[in-house]
Parts: structure tokens; sequence; C-alpha cells
């Protein structure tokens, strides 16, 4: 197994466990590297980073950068950056910025084709952060009041393309996510590839530019793929010269994913992320 998570939520944004305790979580299954990676938001890593230091194990900063892409929204997870980088904090904040008014739509949206109403003030009982308010904080509102059995069926049903709850939105430009991790000395790594259900040339041109652009890895073990897609993924990024990495995209228990702290084994080809980091901490 690999004792090594590089992409994990907390009550920053989506998640519903402090920073201090998804690290506790972590180091608890033997984790020798972590990283927090909130969306959109960085706030969480001064505290995270201390508790790891506290335990004694190993830590990167990290994030997850909401990115839209064409008619596609993606995510770009930046590893091993400065967090007070004032550019990369500027361009979060200007991310963070549209989801209020997101969520006020897709209340709209869902009061309006659903008949379900007060969903906005329910979410809100879930999002810590109320600047970064999500899908999944509706999500959990959903399940509580009955509407669905669970977190998937909540997404499948409402919150996808095409359903009640969707609302397209702009986020950032892709390029723009690459750049700021970049300039604050990070890894620009996307993130759980299998989720975006791109075809193959469609995802040829996405590795193509994402490389381009100057991104360094892409997420082949993750919470969120399976085995074939493990495998695929690492062939992938064998193929077109890409770092490995791997997290447990851990949010919440008993909502899907692994717990924090422990994949399953990378690819033997692959060449991991976390290799830029181990030797100096």
């Amino acid at each position: 197994m690999t004792p090594i998570d590089l992409h994990c939520h907390s009550t920053i944004s989506d998640g519903m466990k402090p920073p201090r305790e998804v690290v506790r979580m972590a180091h608890a299954r033997g984790c020798q590297l972590f990283a927090l990676t909130d969306h959109d938001d960085t706030r969480g890593l001064a505290d995270a980073e201390d508790e790891a230091r506290q335990l004694g194990m190993p830590f990167i900063n990290g994030v997850e950068i909401s990115v839209s892409w064409g008619k596609h929204t993606l995510h770009i997870v930046g590893l091993g950056f400065d967090r007070n980088n004032p550019e990369l904090l500027a361009g979060l904040e200007s991310v963070r910025a549209g989801r209020w008014q997101r969520a006020e739509h897709m209340a709209a949206e869902l009061e309006k084709k659903a008949k379900i109403a007060g969903v906005l003030e329910g979410a809100q009982t879930y999002a810590a952060n109320p600047e970064m308010i999500s899908r999944a904080h509706f999500a959990r509102y959903l399940v509580e009041i009955g509407r669905c059995k669970d977190m998937k069926s909540v997404f499948k049903q409402y919150l996808v393309r095409g359903k009640p709850g969707y609302v397209d939105h702009e986020w950032a430009r892709l390029h723009d996510a690459v750049d700021w991790i970049r300039g604050a000395g990070g890894v620009a790594v996307l993130a759980h590839p299998a989720r975006y259900e791109l075809g193959n040339e469609t995802l040829r041109v996405l590795l193509v530019e994402f490389k381009r652009m100057g991104g360094e890895a892409i997420e082949v073990l993750s919470g969120c793929h399976n085995i074939g897609e493990t495998a695929r993924f690492g062939r992938i990024a064998v193929e077109y010269g890409y770092l490995a990495s791997a997290g447990t995209d851990y949010h919440a228990t008993g909502e899907g994913a692994r717990e924090p702290g422990l994949n399953g084994d990378l690819p033997m080809d692959c060449e991991p992320v976390w290799t830029r980091w181990l030797a100096q901490l």
C-alpha cells in the first residue's frame, strides 16, 4: 500500500471534519506524506501543518482549484507551493467570489423545477466556511430531508448537467490555475481524471494542453478511481510523460471515498510526484 495522501478536504471547503482532525486521521493510518487540498482556499493549511508537525508526519501545502475548460469543469490540484504567494491568493479569492451567486441560483432552480424550498438555508447548515458553499453541502441537506438515500443519488438526480439543480458556472481558466500554482513554486496536478468522462480525443487534447501549460502530474491513484481506471491512467501518465500522484479525495466518512491517509499501489512504471519532496522532508 502507498502511505501517501495528496488530496483531502476539510471544513474549510466541503469536507466534514476540521483540518487538524483530518491530519490526525491520516497519521493514524500510517500516512508518510500528507497534503490538505481544500477547494479554492488555503486557510486550513496553517492548522494542518502545525498538527502534522506535532505528530511528526511530513506535510506539504495543497489546494484544489476549480477550472473551466471549454464546456468541462476540471479540478487542478496544486502541491508544494508557497501558501503566502500573493498572485495565488488573489486568484483563489477570485474563484471563491462566484460561489455564493451560484448557490443562490441552484436553490432557485431546485425550488422552481423540483418544488424543493429552503435548500440554500439547509445547505448553509453544512457549510462551516460560507464562502465555499458547494454542491456537496446541497447534497448533504437533500439526503437529510429524505429526497435521496445518499450523496451519489443526489448528484445523479439533481445536481449534474441536465438535472434541476445544475447551474453552469465559469471558474478559473486552466492556464491561469497552472500559472498561479507554478508561480508559487508548486506542481500542478490533474485531479481524478476518470471523473470527467472525456472521450479519448478530448482527453488527448487536454493532456497535451495541460502539459504545454506547465502541468506536471496526473492523479493515478484516487478515491474516485477503480482498479481499471488506475491502471489506465498509470499507462497514460507514462505515455505522456507525467508524474503520478495519489490521493483519497476524502470529504467525509461514509460518502464513498477511502478514509484519509492510505491508498493502493501505483502501477510499477509510474514515477511518483512525491519524489519532489521526500528528500527534503
